[in-house]
């Protein structure tokens, strides 16, 4: 298969020709030969690349989550000026008219992960905001949804809750890649905010399939996104963010590994395995952080191996490890009440589920099966709209 960048790149880039452009990259916006769109962009004949846009984590993909990037230095590469799209505040995620005066186009090209907290798509849909207000055109490269274009899971998104981990109202399992959620954007999007938009499609993508049948090798798009199987549990495992339970940054295996110092590893690997969650064991396990929460301490709780990839329910999962750890934790539990996201007025978890009710849900203790009761009629008022934007057919 190739990839939308692989495509273009076949073309001479001629959907750019002659036009001034501003590219959206991160490390991941590379061939299967590692040479990134700048370079193939600085390269190609008729081609003016005028600007350089890093959204979280940078261009270069050095900085932590939540981390503010700095803008307004030169490319070492290519010599373009790089404008920060992550600073100290809502209104940096987006490129100000300054900062697009003078292109005729944005490109886009950035790997995402499958889950709506992953921040990269909501970059994409405010650059498309802001394309639409200046009258320029806004082009996505595609790339596959590495953990298949298939499985759909979890419950939307409320008004109230909206922020940069769930700026719409999708599913916390979406199945889409980055061009068919640019089409579904650009459809919610105001007429005055609507992008000329273009979505360049990967070829000989089957979108049944997961990240090891592309052929394709995997850059780590964010710090803490390491692997494809940090990607696969990342859909239900990101809400552990939502708590002071180490979600297992600042070891080798984020996402996967978790727990906190107040956990019994084999009580809680024993009360998850009595849910008989689909596709997934635990294993007891001690670790340390390196870094973030509980840095250098002695940390209890469980790594997820995943057995079966076709049964594998990561969100529920991630529910019922939020169930266990409230359980077990007792009082040493506690949601994290630090900002988050650019918002301060509403729990990290409840930014993250997009509602209220699953934190409200735990503390009052109901059982996973009540917690996930509602997602099946979530979920069909979502796949229509879903089925609308696919470019890709499915089985």
């Amino acid at each position: 298969m190739r990839t939308g960048l692989e495509v273009a790149a076949a073309s001479r880039f001629s959907v750019l020709r002659g036009l001034r452009v501003g590219a959206i990259c991160n490390p991941t916006a590379v061939d299967r030969r590692f040479v990134h769109l700048a370079d193939h962009l600085a390269a190609a004949e008729g081609v003016h690349l005028a600007a350089l846009f890093g959204p979280e984590h940078g261009i270069r993909g050095s900085a932590q989550d939540m981390i503010h990037v700095a803008g307004g230095v030169r490319d070492p590469r290519t010599g373009v000026l790089v404008h920060s799209l992550y600073g100290p505040t809502f209104d940096s995620l987006a490129p100000t008219p300054a900062m697009l005066e003078g292109l005729d186009v944005l490109v886009y090209d950035v790997q995402d992960v499958g889950a709506r907290y992953y921040t990269f798509v909501y970059t994409m849909a405010l650059c498309m905001r802001a394309a639409g207000r200046a009258g320029i055109k806004f082009v996505v490269l595609d790339r596959p949804n590495p953990i298949d274009g298939v499985h759909v899971e979890g419950n939307r998104v409320r008004e109230p809750f909206r922020s940069f981990v769930g700026l719409y109202d999708l599913p916390n399992r979406h199945g889409m890649t980055a061009g068919e959620l640019a089409q579904l954007f650009n459809e919610l999007h105001p007429p005055e905010e609507r992008c000329a938009l273009e979505v360049i499609r990967c070829e000989g993508w089957d979108r049944t399939k997961e990240w090891d049948a592309t052929g394709l090798h995997w850059i780590p798009p964010s710090p803490n996104m390491p692997t494809v199987d940090t990607a696969r549990v990342y859909p239900g495992m990101c809400l552990l963010e939502g708590t002071n339970l180490s979600e297992g940054r600042g070891t080798t295996r984020p996402f996967e590994l978790w727990g906190a110092p107040f956990l019994d590893p084999e009580a809680l690997a024993e009360r998850l395995a009595a849910e008989a969650l689909p596709g997934v064991l635990f294993r007891p396990a001690y670790f340390e952080p390196t870094f973030q929460k509980h840095g250098r301490q002695m940390c209890g709780g469980v790594m997820l191996h995943v057995t079966d990839r076709e049964a594998f329910l990561p969100v529920r999962t991630g529910v019922a490890c939020l169930l266990a750890a409230r359980e077990l934790g007792g009082d040493a539990f506690r949601w994290r009440t630090e900002e988050y996201e650019y918002r301060s007025d509403v729990p990290a978890i409840d930014l993250l589920a997009g509602n209220d009710e699953l934190r409200q849900g735990i503390d009052a203790g109901r059982s996973l099966a009540e917690l996930t009761a509602s997602w099946d009629g979530e979920l069909s008022a979502f796949l229509p709209l879903r089925k609308r934007h696919l470019l890709y057919p499915e089985a």
